[in-house]
């Protein structure tokens, strides 16, 4: 989890393209191969596509947090080395927990992601149109980010966002693989309204959500604060500085709470809810990392 800092905010790093089916296993085996490939003229060759697309596949790598850095420098992340070595739990994302973990890495990274974080921890309209949405990111920066944005930057940003979650309406002018590119379309939590400009992002129940990805992300919120106990409302509902599971998940009380007590039960012995004077709080009774969550779960859905 990267929180909100108003010094520390990328917009537009993507070259237009939302992140692809397969980008994140080429770029990372390719990188782990040869630390320099994404500076390298033959990159295009390494990797099978254009420039801007090297350029594209290092951003979403760095935005999902499966690598790490310090300003243009690439470091491994323990988290993306399990992941996609080739010996890794989920190196072609055959599993789909690992594209709702992916959405979490990537809609809790407020620096490297800044809109994506933005639109799901921040922007609570249930229905939208496109230019609602830019007016609100808008307002956004320039009320709570130093650095600045051009509209044409957050147009594109905002753009990218309904291409990378929203199915394509297909016609003769969009081809199909536009339609189908991006894993996170696969999610369902942005959909066009029929027979409207507008667009949909709202809570709902959620069955489909993994209760190890719920895990992993409530045990960074523990680690993140270094309390014993949360309150349920803070996993529920970003403070527009840190991500919440709720809003970032678009989940409702009722599924949050029903995926709380799978949770537990998934974990005995470790979480507890708790009601006190009509507050439900989570309690974290032994320690447990998010990396041995998600092995958990890799161990036995292999």
């Amino acid at each position: 989890m990267i929180p909100l800092n108003p010094d520390r905010s990328t917009f537009g790093r993507h070259e237009t393209f939302p992140l692809r089916f397969g980008w994140l296993t080429k770029g990372h085996q390719a990188w782990s191969e040869n630390h320099a490939v994404f500076e390298q003229d033959e990159a295009t060759v390494t990797l099978g596509v254009g420039k801007n697309m090297v350029s594209a596949i290092k951003y979403w790598m760095l935005a999902t947090q499966i690598v790490k850095h310090d300003k243009t420098v690439l470091h491994p992340a323990e988290l993306g080395n399990k992941i996609f070595d080739e010996a890794g739990w989920d190196p072609y994302l055959e599993d789909d927990a690992t594209l709702w973990l992916l959405h979490w890495l990537l809609a809790s990274n407020a620096a490297d992601a800044t809109a994506i974080f933005w639109f799901f921890n921040r922007f609570h309209k249930p229905e939208f149109t496109v230019d609602e949405l830019l007016h609100a990111l808008k307002t956004f920066v320039a009320e709570n980010l130093s650095s600045r944005a051009s509209e044409s930057t957050l147009k594109n940003d905002v753009a990218l966002l309904i291409r990378m979650y929203q199915p394509a309406t297909l016609s003769k002018s969009v081809p199909l693989e536009e339609g189908l590119d991006s894993p996170f379309v696969l999610l369902g939590l942005l959909r066009p309204l029929p027979e409207t400009k507008r667009h949909e992002s709202k809570p709902e129940y959620r069955s489909q959500l993994p209760v190890a990805i719920l895990a992993y992300a409530v045990a960074e919120m523990f680690d993140h604060f270094g309390e014993p106990n949360l309150p349920v409302e803070r996993l529920m509902r970003s403070d527009g500085t840190l991500a919440a599971p709720g809003s970032v998940f678009r989940l409702t009380e009722e599924c949050l709470i029903a995926k709380l007590e799978e949770m537990i039960a998934w974990l005995p012995g470790q979480l507890q809810l708790r009601e006190s004077a009509g507050i439900h709080e989570l309690y974290r009774l032994a320690d447990i990392a998010p990396l041995e969550i998600l092995q958990r779960h890799y161990k036995f859905n292999k």
